[in-house]
């Protein structure tokens, strides 16, 4: 069976989607949160739960709009009520502080793992929103590709990778905050967040374009095949 081809992205709903998805699921969050913990003294956890609206009005306006869900909202939204719950339980001290962000990363790992039991791995939904323009035709395609033994593969893969690398980092940020002093972790833990990120995102794109190329060879191997064996 040939792979379909990719439809053309529609310019101007990629870009609505985009500044959509950008400015409520991580511009809006940020700056709800700064303004009220340090401009009106909220508490952490009262002040990622009201972030959290922003992520359901990207939920709502998506499903008005394109009538259906948008996942990356739910993970949003998931992400930020984890973090709130983490943040309200246990000590205030700065070392705390630094193991439950820790945690926090490491929950999104295991969430990642988790999700290799259900029917569709986290990445499925994390690459249809940053690989499609979000259009009817495109995500369609998307889905379509679910049928394709190697994208199921190459998106397990993707899921495992993600949640491996993400539950080593808290783990070794916890040892850290443990062992470092807690100026130095301060320092330290924001560049090992983005920088395990950075790491992730560049394998993520070479891992992604690497299978599609293995997939575009194999698919040429067999239409080449065929078209022997019905000359023959």
């Amino acid at each position: 069976m040939s792979t379909p081809a990719k439809p053309a992205r529609s310019g101007g709903a990629s870009a609505i989607g985009w500044v959509l998805t950008i400015g409520l699921n991580v511009v809006a969050p940020i700056v709800t949160y700064n303004t009220l913990t340090e401009d009106h003294g909220w508490s952490e956890f009262s002040a990622l739960l009201l972030s959290s609206a922003w992520p359901v009005l990207d939920t709502a306006v998506m499903a008005a709009w394109r009538r259906k869900i948008d996942e990356f909202a739910m993970v949003t939204l998931v992400f930020l009520v984890i973090t709130a719950v983490v943040s309200l339980v246990g000590a205030h001290t700065a070392r705390a502080l630094l193991i439950k962000d820790s945690s926090v990363t490491g929950l999104f790992g295991l969430l990642c793992l988790g999700t290799l039991l259900a029917p569709r791995p986290l990445m499925f939904y994390f690459g249809r929103k940053f690989a499609t323009d979000g259009t009817p035709e495109s995500t369609a395609w998307w889905n379509g590709m679910w049928q394709f033994e190697g994208f199921r593969s190459t998106m397990r893969t993707m899921t495992l990778v993600w949640g491996v690398a993400y539950v080593t980092e808290a783990l070794v940020r916890i040892a850290l905050a443990y062992a470092l002093p807690t100026k130095t972790m301060v320092t330290l833990s924001p560049v090992m967040i983005y920088g395990v990120l950075g790491a992730l995102g560049v394998w993520t794109a070479w891992f992604g374009k690497r299978r599609a190329a293995e997939g575009a060879r194999r698919q040429a191997e067999a239409e080449a095949a065929a078209a022997a064996t019905a000359a023959a």
